[in-house]
């Protein structure tokens, strides 16, 4: 299990407000609340949730709460772990997936990653559910209640409650028996988000509805009104409507707000554009007749509908974005905290190394050991930016720390690190990677592995070994030699990363290594990084930027 799991009650969450299981076995229902973690499924008595049945295995599955996402993980059961049909070891959980504990078919769960219970959602939805159909309360009245609700409930941003009290409200309005808002997911397919009947219970499975009209709609892009089909001449390709006796459809696109009013300002009488999804009622007996329901009212609860899911849908997204910032921000201090440097003393040679990161998190990082076969520089760059490149950097910097305190010769540390990191086939991950060691000597050994060349600062010259290997992870075959120079007091080793060499200015031009040669013959790495600050003047960095200087003093 992962250290991050919570083990015990998940904090962070107000009274009432879980994650939940509809938990479906036959024509019984019955919602479990995920309080606490991990939550256990199998056939033991005691078990979170119960399963007696004999496909499922004693010890099946965990549900457990990770950095604010649930996962599903199997215990090794013999009959598996489904998710939405799917044979999972270890899945995330997203709203409304359907999990199958080795019955298939006829027992399963449906996740619901929140569940609201509190004071304020329930006055709110209260207004909704006492409305009763009656000549004194008028449509456009009861429409008025449902917006000042939604509004308010709105400001929560919890957007299952959302779609359940529009369901609500327009089952009301229409008489119809039951509900179904579907919503687009990334890939662009619909997805069923919440399900209602006119008793309030929920439903889950979609199946028996006009898919059919459903997609009509979707493609015309306006509402589609059927009102007693059994008028109808043409129920061509309505196969659900004449299996299940369905009297009445209605079927009104979900549009973005944005689109709608742009369409309405140029006169068009049915705005088009991509819908977010839509809203399905249908009835067997409808209790009055559709038609009495004005157009106009159903068209503006599909127009506020969308965009109160509009809202929520952003609510959620920032809250994300919070979350994904906050843990970005502690992967950042955790990374700063394992590629802190503590600068060696030795008599015979003076060490200084600085990284400015484009990102919060970087895959660039250098790393000193000292030894008795001497004192050892590492300069690495991984490909790409962000978290991936982060992770591979830790594992690299652990690598090779671990190698050269084991006095492992060069070569033979990053010929490890490359038969690693090919056998985990990890994508076009590799990494650039420069070793050099001194001795006290002034024996300099280096193994430069596709990184940028170093700079030999002797006697008033720069000197630019062509030396060089392939990076690691690149090649599983590939084989790694080290060059040696032999350096007197006052020379200078001086490693930079390309983000140093590809630094650009506003014109786009590089620091280039003629720029870098000039500055690391005039000065230190105080002035190499004030002439690259200097040339790219406001233009922010696009790479991460490292400088590592070594200087022997022959003492």
């Amino acid at each position: 299990m992962s250290a991050q799991t919570i083990i015990g009650p998940i904090s962070g969450l107000g009274s009432g407000v879980f994650p939940s299981l509809i938990f479906v076995q036959g024509t019984e229902q019955r919602t479990l609340y995920l309080d606490h973690s991990p939550f256990t499924v199998g056939r033991k008595m005691e078990k979170d949730l119960v399963i007696a049945d004999p496909r499922v295995s004693r010890d099946h599955a965990l549900i457990v709460s990770e950095s604010g996402k649930f996962y599903v993980m199997d215990e090794g059961s013999k009959h598996g772990t489904f998710v939405n049909g799917e044979r999972v070891q270890r899945q995330a959980l997203e709203r409304n997936d359907r999990l199958e504990f080795g019955a298939r078919d006829t027992i399963y769960a449906v996740f619901h990653p929140q569940h609201v219970t509190t004071n304020t959602a329930r006055d709110f939805l209260s207004q909704i559910s006492g409305i009763q159909i009656s000549n004194e309360i008028t449509d456009l009245e009861k429409l008025t209640i449902f917006l000042d609700a939604a509004r308010k409930l709105n400001t929560t941003g919890v957007l299952d409650e959302i779609l359940l009290t529009l369901l609500d409200v327009t089952l009301k309005l229409t008489g119809s028996e039951r509900g179904y808002v579907f919503l687009k997911a990334v890939d662009g397919k619909l997805r069923l988000a919440a399900g209602r009947n006119s008793k309030g219970d929920l439903l889950l499975d979609d199946t028996t509805i006009s898919h059919s009209i459903l997609e009509d709609a979707l493609r015309a892009n306006s509402e589609f009104l059927l009102t007693d089909t059994s008028q109808s001449l043409d129920l061509t390709g309505r196969q659900s409507i004449v299996a299940y006796d369905l009297r009445t459809v209605i079927c009104i696109p979900l549009r973005k707000t944005q689109v709608q009013t742009r369409a309405r300002e140029a006169g068009a009488p049915n705005p088009t554009g991509d819908a977010m999804g839509a809203l399905y009622v249908d009835s067997r007996f409808a209790s009055r007749d559709i038609s009495k329901v004005s157009g106009d009212i159903l068209h503006v609860v599909a127009t506020e509908a969308a965009s109160l899911i509009e809202n929520a849908r952003l609510v959620q997204a920032e809250e994300e974005s919070r979350r994904y910032q906050q843990e970005l921000s502690i992967a950042a201090s955790i990374q700063q905290r394992l590629m802190a440097v503590t600068i060696p003393e030795v008599p015979y040679a003076s060490l200084q190394g600085k990284n400015l990161s484009c990102k919060e998190i970087g895959g660039d990082f250098f790393d000193a050991v000292n030894t008795d076969d001497g004192l050892a520089i590492v300069l690495a760059d991984v490909a790409g930016k962000g978290v991936s490149a982060a992770l591979l950097a830790s594992t690299l910097q652990g690598m090779i720390y671990s190698q050269l305190v084991a006095h492992t010769p060069l070569t033979d540390i990053v010929g490890s690190a490359n038969r690693f990191l090919t056998s985990k086939r990890i994508g076009e991950k590799y990494a650039t990677v420069i070793i050099a060691r001194l001795r006290r000597d002034g024996e300099l050994e280096y193994v430069n592995c596709g990184h940028v060349p170093p700079l030999l600062v002797c006697g008033g010259e720069v000197i630019r070994p062509s030396h060089g290997c392939l990076p690691v992870g690149l090649l599983p075959d590939a084989t790694y030699e080290s060059d040696r120079y032999s350096l007197h007091a006052g020379d200078r080793l001086v490693l930079v990363t390309d983000g140093v060499t590809e630094a650009e200015n506003a014109e786009g031009e590089f620091f280039d290594n003629e720029r870098l040669e000039v500055a690391a013959k005039l000065g230190s790495m105080t002035d190499i990084f004030a002439a690259v600050s200097k040339f790219c003047g406001s233009t922010p960095l696009n790479d991460d930027c490292t400088v590592v200087e070594m200087t022997f003093s022959g003492e």
